[in-house]
């Protein structure tokens, strides 16, 4: 992989009512042409995605919405469409037209940015048409606001310097197992290969986990379960064993007890979410009923076999577990149901391709609700009888009360 996977970048979403120049200034930023820019109200439909390197911050992703007015005939589809994008938000720009500091939609977002946590800044664009006193009446009572001009490209190098340093504020380190590992220690990794295995590549959580090693000066080790037995003869006992969770059983009872053995999983839900939820979630297993409404989540869309862990797998154990008439629902991609409330409980995946904010957005939709979320590796261990054991590596971490479950 040549570069930075999209739920590892910084995600700033431009917001404003239509005609505003948000497609202007998504231009203008990045330097290319990728947002339709036309006076035609409601150009931008879909949200608008561009991938960039934010020199010298690194890598992030920009997003153009669709305007907050917006009264056509697919302005509600387009609403909702915008709305979603805050789930993944990690920094907004607010875009208004200095010919129209419309307070009312611009108090809309505020709202929404506080219910969302996200950082913003506002941008007043379109200077170029403004006389120099209306200008100097604005920039005296919007003081906290940025001037600019997409069209002409005024004060764009000022925005990008602002945004840079808005970013970098209070940013954690962000790491997955650097905390956890100490420098020169060792983990081994165990990758089952099988007929659902990409050819030729191995799948993002495990490059993820191998670049974070690499960042922290860890030595790690790739095997298949197939040959973990012989690799662990190999070497004096490791710091840590990370195995995909579909070979829990297996690896756990390869695996001496006096060896850390946690999944690719219950790493990631520490590191894009909030373990000692997803840990707590998992004990609902034991309340659930006859009829009761499961709903499975993966954040990527593929196709599915009979061996998929989550339309399969997963349902068999947890019916096996339960010996209920459990009834499951299958979500895929960004389509998380609002209607939370209608389920027991959430399985989720390992949200691999969600970014930090968009997996703690849901996980707060569902405490909101007061509904029981997990996800697929916690969920696995502890059908397994495994979880405490999993859970070990992080008791030398403060900021982790999942660790305290026994």
């Amino acid at each position: 992989m040549n570069e930075t996977p999209i739920a590892s970048r910084k995600h700033i979403s431009i917001f404003g009512k239509t005609n505003s120049g948000k497609s202007s200034l998504l231009n203008a930023i990045i330097g290319q042409d990728i947002s339709i820019v036309s006076s035609v109200e409601g150009t931008t439909t879909d949200p608008v995605r561009k991938t960039m390197e934010l020199i010298p911050y690194g890598p992030v992703v920009f997003t153009d919405t669709a305007g907050l007015d917006d009264t056509s005939q697919l302005g509600e589809l387009r609403l909702d469409r915008t709305m979603k994008t805050l789930h993944s938000t990690d920094f907004a720009i607010y875009v208004m037209d200095i010919n129209d500091p419309d307070q009312n939609t611009y108090k809309y977002a505020l709202k929404q940015f506080s219910k969302y946590s996200i950082p913003y800044m506002t941008v007043i664009n379109k200077i170029d048409t403004a006389s120099k006193e209306k200008l100097e009446r604005l920039e005296s009572v919007c003081s906290n606001a940025l001037f600019v001009s997409a069209d002409k490209g005024t004060n764009i190098l000022r925005l990008k310097d602002e945004l840079i340093k808005r970013l970098k504020e209070d940013e954690p380190e962000e790491t997955i197992v650097g905390d956890l590992v100490p420098y020169n220690g060792r983990v081994v990794m165990v990758v089952p290969v099988d007929f659902e295995a990409p050819k030729g590549r191995i799948i993002l959580p495990q490059v993820q986990l191998i670049r974070d090693c690499l960042d922290h000066g860890i030595k790690s080790y790739v095997v298949r379960d197939s040959e973990l037995e012989s690799a662990l003869s190999d070497m004096s006992g490791p710091d840590l064993v990370v195995t995909d969770s579909q070979a829990f059983k297996n690896v756990s009872r390869i695996v001496p007890r006096d060896i850390k053995l946690t999944s690719f999983s219950i790493l990631f839900a520490r590191y894009k979410g909030d373990l000692g939820t997803l840990v707590n979630g998992a004990m609902k297993v034991e309340e659930l009923k006859d009829g009761d409404m499961v709903l499975i989540s993966e954040a990527c869309t593929h196709n599915y076999s009979h061996e998929d862990i989550g339309r399969v797998k997963i349902p068999m154990l947890l019916n096996k577990y339960t010996g209920k008439k459990i009834r499951y629902d299958f979500k895929m991609g960004s389509d998380f149901p609002e209607n939370i409330e209608e389920y027991a409980l959430v399985i989720h995946c390992g949200a691999c391709m969600l970014n930090r904010k968009a997996m703690q957005t849901r996980i707060d939709m569902c405490t909101e609700k007061n509904v029981k979320i997990t996800n697929y590796g916690v969920l696995l261990a502890y059908l397994n009888k495994i979880l405490p054991r999993c859970l070990e590596i992080f008791k030398s971490t403060e900021k982790d009360s999942a660790s305290s479950m026994e």
